[in-house]
């Protein structure tokens, strides 16, 4: 590795390997000779002058790129696609002649972002339905464990750990619909000409309209593809792009958000995120542990969410049929985009895979509070006993308060039970509250909801693909 010159973090110590070959030089230009193949092929099954050894020829280098020919010829002609045009045509001399027929550059370069774009897309598609399967192990394993839950993250009611995870599931369910809805609509671009008009095509093929679409039909079947774009001008609309990278925004905010909540509950010593024997969680104070890949969620997704405004800023200014002015932002964007969320998916999936609950600390922080949320079933009870409501919400409210004063300014615990117990009015002993401070009598439908969801929302997903497979990354650093 060269040490004098920037090196992308992405490559070193973020993204896997496999997201990474996805943007490499390799992946681009193997796509663009596949890319050619596939119109010298339709445009021979159309009637053009295309032998079966031209084809040939080009299969037969398809994958070994000349790229010091063309890296050469790109110095003196200062244009990428004619370079390796070029210089695939020194491999194919039979072929040279045919090679890029009738095409402009956007159609090797715009179709290859599409193609690209589906591969990637897929990659994180997979890494989401790993996450979420962890969460939901994750969230049936504890849907009966009561824990406070907040608004204006102050202690409102009781949820369950496993319902709380649900959250987090249901928003990662949202974003995996929404990768999925993507890449079901992606079109490739076709064989569509200078200005989208297929002017050039219509020259080959004699203004037979059937042949120049059929052509572009083919080009989309040779690649999996069911659709092209109806119209264009050169280029496919960089809403695409913009689309694609508000899919990935989303994404990195239900990621940064889960992050932000663990790295709470870190404070609160209820949960963390695994911590390795030898890690070091400060060069300073050796006892801490900080929750350093959370943290590292939401840097990356911080990232990702303020890159989503280049594909915006790209789509608005395209000026009429084609400028050039998207080429050098796009490439790093939507590149790097993908390379961060797939960074985000494999830090998300290490530490969904080893989550530490701390239950008893959990049951503490639980029985704190308790004893203010379990007051109007305390009144309630109190009343069935012969209280009078309207006094005993009074006498309830005082101790409350003052209850609250022994935690807060004198740093007491919290003596509400004592002071209720103490008080005659309510007529309840230590025993009839200690019936009453039963935390799972207040997380209402949790471990239901908890059930229901998974079995009937998420696992079903998960078992229709088939394809899909486990992604485990180990991290880098």
């Amino acid at each position: 590795m060269a040490h004098d010159q920037y090196i992308s973090p992405f490559s070193t110590r973020y993204a896997s390997a496999e997201m990474q070959y996805l943007f490499s030089d390799d992946k681009k230009f193997r796509t663009w000779r596949k890319l050619w193949i596939a119109l010298a092929k339709a445009e021979q099954h159309q009637g053009l002058e295309i032998s079966d050894e031209q084809i040939a020829e080009l299969e037969a280098h398809q994958d070994d790129i000349n790229y010091d020919d063309a890296q050469r010829r790109e110095k003196e002609v200062r244009h990428d696609v004619m370079s390796h045009v070029y210089a695939y045509g020194l491999q194919c001399p039979k072929a040279a002649g045919i090679i890029h027929l009738g095409a402009t550059s956007c159609y090797v370069g715009d179709n290859t972002d599409i193609l690209i774009m589906r591969d990637a897309l897929n990659l994180v598609l997979r890494k989401l339905y790993t996450v979420m399967e962890l969460l939901s192990r994750f969230a049936l394993k504890y849907k009966d464990l009561p824990c406070l839950a907040y608004t204006h993250l102050q202690p409102a009611q009781l949820t369950t750990v496993g319902k709380r995870a649900t959250l987090w599931l249901n928003e990662l369910f949202m974003d995996a619909q929404e990768v999925q809805h993507r890449i079901e609509t992606l079109a490739m671009l076709g064989s569509k000409g200078t200005t989208g008009t297929q002017a050039s095509f219509m020259e080959l093929f004699h203004g037979d309209s059937r042949k120049v679409l059929r052509v572009e039909q083919e080009i989309a079947e040779a690649f999996g593809m069911d659709r092209v774009v109806p119209v264009s001008g050169q280029t496919y609309s960089r809403k695409v792009d913009y689309q694609v990278l508000s899919v990935l925004s989303g994404i990195a905010q239900s990621c940064s958000k889960f992050a932000y909540d663990i790295r709470l509950l870190a404070s609160f010593k209820e949960m963390e995120e695994p911590f390795e024997k030898h890690q070091i969680g400060s060069s300073a104070m050796p006892y801490k542990r900080n929750p350093m890949r959370c943290e590292r969620i939401d840097a990356l997704a911080r990232y990702v969410m303020t890159d989503v405004l280049n594909g915006a800023w790209t789509s608005s200014c395209q000026f009429f049929e084609r400028t050039l002015d998207d080429s050098a932002n796009k490439r790093i964007a939507v590149a790097e985009a993908f390379l961060a969320v797939d960074s985000i998916l494999g830090i998300m999936i290490n530490v969904c895979d080893g989550l530490v609950v701390y239950e008893k600390v959990i049951h503490q922080r639980v029985m704190r509070e308790l004893p203010f949320m379990a007051t109007e079933n305390i009144m309630m009870d109190a009343v069935q006993k012969g209280g009078n409501r309207q006094e005993l919400h009074e006498k309830l409210r005082v101790h409350s308060q003052a209850a609250a004063r022994h935690v807060k300014e004198e740093g007491g615990e919290n003596d509400l039970i004592d002071r209720i117990c103490a008080d005659s009015s309510f007529g309840l002993k230590r025993e009839d509250l200690d019936k009453i401070l039963k935390p799972e009598k207040y997380t209402g439908r949790s471990a239901e909801q908890v059930e229901t969801f998974v079995t009937e929302v998420i696992q079903p997903i998960l078992k229709s693909h088939e394809d899909w497979t486990h992604e485990y990354q180990e991290l880098k650093v």
